[in-house]
Parts: C-alpha cells; sequence; structure tokens
C-alpha cells in the first residue's frame, strides 16, 4: 500500500464500549497503518462515553436503549470534522441502520469488514461474541450470503465461558476472562468451525493475554475494522481486510 503526504480523511471513532475495546480498536489502527513517519498515520477523532447504556441488555430484555446516546457521539464526530465514522463495539450494529439513516457521513460496518477478510477456502465460520450480537443476527445474515456456514456457541456455553469472560474484561482482569473465553473457542472448533470471528472487541485483548493457541485460526473483528477505516482514509473506499491474528 503506497501512502502520500495528502490530507487524509478523518475517521472518527464512536467507542466507550467498553473503554479497553476503544483502546485496543487505536492500537491496531496505528500498528496497522503503514507509515514511516507521524504525516503517514491516519486522522482520528474519538468519541469514547462509557456511560452509554449496556447494548445487550437493550437487545435481550428490553433495557434502555443506547441509540439515543450513540446519535449523540455520532453528532459529535461529525461536529469533529469526520469523513467516515466506525463504532468499536460489535453489539452496537444492532443499531447499525438506525444509526446509518441519520448519519452525514459513510457508516463503516465491522461485519462487512470482518466477513471480506475470510478465505474462499473456508466453509465452517464460528461466531464468538455477545448474547446480544448473536441474537441481532446480522453476522449470521452476512455469513449467509456469503455462502458460508456460522457455529455459534451454545446457551450453556455463554452463560458459563463468553459472557462471564466479557465481564471480566470490562473488570479488567484479561487472565481470568481468556481462560473462560478460551474454553468457548475451541469448542467452537471442536464442533467443525474452520475459522473463527471474534465478533466482539473484548475478546481479542483476553485471548492474546492468555496466548490461546487457537488464536492462528482466527479473525479478529477489531483488526478488520481498523483495515477498513485504514484504507477509507488513505483510498476513500474499503478494503478486503487480512484480519487474521496470526498476522498481530
Amino acid at each position: 500500500m503506497n501512502v502520500d503526504t495528502r490530507m487524509k480523511a478523518m475517521i472518527g471513532i464512536l467507542g466507550g464500549m467498553g473503554p479497553l475495546a476503544t483502546v485496543d480498536f487505536l492500537s491496531k489502527l496505528v500498528e496497522r497503518t503503514p507509515a514511516s513517519c507521524d504525516q503517514d498515520h491516519v486522522p482520528v477523532v474519538v468519541y469514547s462515553v462509557p456511560q452509554i447504556p449496556e447494548r445487550s441488555a437493550s437487545i435481550l430484555h428490553g433495557g434502555e436503549s443506547p441509540l439515543p446516546a450513540m446519535l449523540a457521539g455520532i453528532r459529535t464526530l461529525e461536529r469533529a470534522g469526520a469523513d467516515a465514522i466506525a463504532i468499536a463495539c460489535n453489539t452496537a450494529h444492532f443499531w447499525y441502520d438506525d444509526l446509518a439513516r441519520e448519519c452525514r457521513v459513510p457508516l463503516l460496518h465491522i461485519a462487512d469488514s470482518a466477513c471480506a477478510a475470510l478465505g474462499s477456502d473456508v466453509a465452517n465460520v464460528g461466531l464468538l461474541g455477545t448474547t446480544g450480537t448473536l441474537a441481532a443476527g446480522f453476522y449470521q445474515q452476512r455469513l449467509a450470503a456469503r455462502g458460508y456456514t456460522c457455529l455459534t456457541s451454545g446457551d450453556d456455553e455463554q452463560a458459563r465461558w463468553v459472557m462471564p469472560g466479557i465481564g471480566l474484561v470490562k473488570a479488567g482482569d484479561l487472565p481470568g476472562a481468556g481462560a473462560l473465553l478460551q474454553q468457548a473457542l475451541a469448542s467452537l472448533f471442536e464442533r467443525g468451525a474452520q475459522r473463527v470471528i471474534l465478533a466482539c472487541t473484548e475478546i481479542p485483548p483476553a485471548l492474546q493475554r492468555v496466548a490461546a493457541p487457537q488464536l492462528r485460526r482466527c479473525i479478529d473483528a477489531t483488526a478488520a475494522l481498523a483495515d477498513g477505516c485504514i484504507e477509507w482514509s488513505l483510498r476513500g473506499a474499503p478494503v478486503q481486510p487480512s484480519a487474521a491474528l496470526a498476522d498481530e
């Protein structure tokens, strides 16, 4: 990827869901940018407000909708000069259509970036994410449209491993989170997944902390979205990313 010194498009990041996931996304955005100096990097403006209402609780239990708070973040990013916006949270994409209708600039979709990172030699794709993301179905729809079979964790696995693991990330216990999430990841591979999409921005930091051996067969949706943002800023169009964690 060739880099020039012309002004690049500014990417707005709707974050805070959660804070560590936002920092992880920004770190990957910097690390994956083909840069030889400060000026080669992507201009970014970040809205990281952790008080946005809980997304899974809204989807699954009718809790307070985060949509008004996310729209406030979108407006802030637009006023700050964002030329395109990315959401550093998978579950928040349940409200993607509502956000896109109100957004005055292009709104990148994390699932599009993650699905684009899958190879043509893959048939069965595991999906590891919050119960809210699984219930929303936007990953399953995109995978099916591309001809992939999607495997997800069962209700018991979500309750025992996935959601408690994500909760530990939010509480700052990455080793404990990784130990739980690694079991859910192993289960998906045992059931026939050839690749697994890590469809929650909290999951990659936890699995990286415990050096889960299956990471080389995973697609990091956070990294895929970072690739999409980089390409949008440098080229003005989405990228076909290579976001396997083996490349991290």
